[in-house]
């Protein structure tokens, strides 16, 4: 299958890492303050669910702006939306694997402390850097999996909190836990670079993969919002604790989702990790000023770990494979050469 590929400019994929930083920074903050207010709290799954569908609509959106024609957009969801139902079960995916990763998640946390739960996740960030080399083909050097391993332990002491005692008494099962933790970080990793897969395997157009991809989101989440919370949205209702400022956090998940698609895209699931990675410690350094949160030692020490891994992983690269191809075509001009 032809990969397809678009160049870019180097200051476009920079803008895009950045401004997907700077929004999951701002998303982590203002989440924050909403689940914390005093007012009526919102169904955080509602709001998931709200943020797919508005991704679909700019999605469908840019679609219609891309192909510039009335014309040629409705051919274009005809052929690619309503024609193609097994483009629909294979961008289905990721979101049920996600869908998947977050039950998993939420089943470890009930069974580990807090504190391994924190350790134990962080190896999604090496994970999706085994799938991308195993799944894509592709090579990293000695120093991008050190900076790899050293993001790992940079997030883990940037989100580290020590274990506190409590007298309430809850069995858990360690051995579940690690469990569900394992298929979480494996599910993290494939999802990811699977999508990643799709985008570059093909030259079908970035938003019509979103709009295949969101279209079956919408019915994952759906269907876990009303097993969660079904009852009491019923009893009341779906836009229930809504506020300005929940419509905002609304908004900037669904702008910082387009962008990660357009990082995986044009850059690949490893780099959209550092950006996580550093709107970790963006949005600490925010609560800090907005919320009165301590930096501890364990922080500092974690926020220069991922700010170096971030640098080493940045830094320019032989491409070894094209020199050991011009090196191999030279040895057979020259075999040639004597040989005639």
């Amino acid at each position: 299958m032809a990969q397809a590929r678009e160049n870019v400019s180097l200051f476009f994929k920079l803008y895009c890492l950045a401004v997907m930083t700077l929004v999951a920074a701002a998303y982590t903050v203002a989440l924050r303050y909403t689940r914390t207010t005093n007012e009526e709290l919102y169904f955080s799954t509602t709001a998931v669910c709200v943020t797919e569908v508005i991704k679909l609509l700019i999605s469908v959106g840019l679609l219609a702006k891309e192909t510039g024609s009335l014309g040629r957009f409705k051919t274009s969801l005809s052929e690619n939306i309503l024609g193609s139902p097994k483009e629909l079960v294979k961008l289905s995916v990721p979101s049920l694997v996600y869908a998947v990763q977050n039950n998993m998640a939420f089943l470890a946390l009930s069974h580990l402390d807090a504190a391994v739960y924190q350790v134990t996740y962080q190896l999604k960030i090496p994970c999706t850097a085994f799938c991308t080399v195993f799944m894509l083909n592709r090579k990293l050097s000695k120093l991008q999996w050190i900076s790899v391993f050293m993001l790992c332990g940079g997030v883990t002491l940037v989100q580290w909190k020590p274990a506190q005692a409590t007298k309430v008494v809850v069995e858990q099962n360690p051995f579940l836990g690690f469990g569900a933790i394992a298929i979480a970080v494996l599910c993290s990793g494939f999802a990811g670079v699977y999508f990643e897969k799709v985008l570059k395997s093909s030259d079908t157009s970035l938003w019509v993969r979103n709009i295949q991809m969101y279209l079956s989101g919408i019915v994952v989440t759906l269907v876990g919002t009303y097993l969660s919370d079904g009852a009491e949205i019923q009893q009341k209702g779906f836009f229930y604790g809504y506020t300005y400022y929940v419509w905002f956090v609304i908004f900037l998940a669904s702008v910082g989702g387009l962008y990660t698609s357009v990082v995986v895209k044009y850059t690949d699931n490893i780099m959209k990790g550092f950006s996580a990675a550093a709107a970790i410690v963006l949005s600490t350094i925010a609560s800090v000023i907005l919320f009165g949160l301590q930096i501890t030692l364990n922080f500092a020490m974690g926020a220069l770990l991922v700010c170096v891994s971030i640098y080493l992983y940045g830094l320019p690269r032989q491409d070894t494979t094209s020199i050991q191809q011009e090196a191999t075509s030279k040895e057979r001009i020259i075999g040639t050469g004597r040989g005639g």
